[in-house]
């Protein structure tokens, strides 16, 4: 066969892949929901210092920048393993129970809230984290809901709390 014909069918199968991702892409939920929890025994200001402090403890983040609040909110930049600088802002927060977080860089593919919950147990305390995430790119959308988990990041960071405070 021709190597051009050979180019043209590799060609329109790549236009035709990437057009069908984007096109799923675009169906599915543009917002989601996921919550995860986890039983800690640490008291809940433990908790809350560990969240409300700079994130070097996850092995996600390589660098955290605090920045000028906000309308009196705390405003600050992290940096995670890909390079990528993410600006958040503490929209609520009521010590040492509850504390809410929205990304704070519209020019993002993606955005949305954190909410914090800790709940005091006989134990120590449970964390409740919810997201509630926009996906505004349909390829990030389908990549975000077909190949990887929408709780992909909350699960990380419960991994990297539970290593934090001395489990497994």
């Amino acid at each position: 066969m021709n190597p051009l014909k050979w180019l043209l069918i590799v060609v329109a199968g790549v236009v035709g892949l990437v057009s069908l991702v984007v096109m799923i892409g675009w169906l599915l939920p543009r917002r989601h929901h996921v919550s995860r929890s986890l039983s800690l025994a640490r008291s809940p200001q433990a908790v809350w210092n560990l969240i409300t402090g700079p994130p070097l403890w996850r092995p996600e983040i390589r660098g955290y920048q605090p920045l000028p609040p906000n309308d009196g909110h705390r405003v600050w930049r992290e940096t995670n393993g890909h390079g990528q600088l993410i600006t958040y802002e503490a929209i609520e927060s009521t010590p040492p129970s509850r504390l809410v977080v929205r990304i704070a860089d519209l020019s993002l593919p993606f955005g949305g809230t954190w909410t914090y919950v800790i709940t005091p147990t006989a134990e120590g305390c449970t964390l409740t984290i919810s997201e509630d995430g926009e996906i505004y790119n349909p390829i990030f959308r389908f990549f975000a809901r077909i190949v990887f988990s929408p709780a992909a990041t909350i699960d990380s960071y419960l991994r990297a709390m539970t290593v934090k405070f001395g489990g497994h």
